[in-house]
């Protein structure tokens, strides 16, 4: 068995639950802009929101663009006409204090951390992601966070895990895994940058994409085996 060790994490919906953190701040957001938060209306945010960010990991959109620009594009399919920065910062304020965690990820993360150099890699706001995972506890258990606006480029882009190793003393990429929910920014960008990847998959998601991880897991706990680490 291989072994590892330096263990790369992605935060939204591998560590933390991001589905709960922004159903709920949406929710706060529309109570405040007092419009109902209708089921369509959260299925159209999430259309919205995920093509924009997914522009943004092919590199046609800043991360400005799409955070300022969302809540415009949705009011305005809703016949109304907003700041988009503003709401989005008014989101933002709501959204920092969504910490839920995903089912066994602070008791495993507590575990490993006496086995293993922990990092975070995410995608995101660096003021968002490090509340949260100071609220969440995980945010100690890490030996440094990555996080795309503060490195200037987003996964899956070499120069973001480039910006990772760069900052890792004596690192070896033969001996580092990533592990994520993505499979274009966390498995493909892992694999083109030389690690070995472990999918997160609870959801058993078709990979439509041809790319296929060193390793898929469903729960969290299934790392356990592939590391062969015990649990404390």
């Amino acid at each position: 068995m291989k072994k590892y060790k330096a263990l790369f994490f992605d935060v939204d919906d591998t560590l933390l639950d991001f589905a709960a953190a922004e159903k709920a701040a949406l929710r706060s957001l529309f109570v405040q802009q007092e419009i109902p938060l209708t089921s369509e209306i959260e299925d159209l945010y999430k259309k919205i929101n995920q093509g924009l960010w997914k522009s943004y990991e092919e590199g046609k959109l800043s991360r400005d663009v799409v955070v300022n620009t969302r809540f415009s594009l949705l009011f305005r399919e809703l016949s109304r006409e907003v700041d988009g920065a503003l709401l989005e910062n008014e989101y933002r304020s709501y959204l920092e204090e969504g910490h839920q965690l995903v089912n066994g990820a602070l008791e495993m993360i507590t575990d490993l951390q006496h086995h293993y150099d922990l990092y975070i890699v995410t995608n995101g706001v660096s003021k968002t992601q490090d509340k949260r995972l100071r609220l969440s506890g995980l945010h100690p258990l890490f030996k440094e966070i990555f996080v795309s606006e503060a490195t200037g480029f987003q996964k899956p882009m070499k120069e973001f895990f480039d910006f990772a190793f760069g900052r890792i003393p004596d690192f070896s990429v033969e001996e580092a895994l990533i592990i994520g929910d993505s499979l274009s920014a966390d498995i493909y960008g892992g694999q083109a940058a030389g690690l070995d990847t472990c999918w997160f998959n609870p959801g058993m998601k078709p990979n439509e994409m041809g790319i296929q991880p060193t390793y898929q897991i469903r729960k969290l706990e299934e790392l356990y085996g592939i590391l062969n680490v015990e649990r404390g």
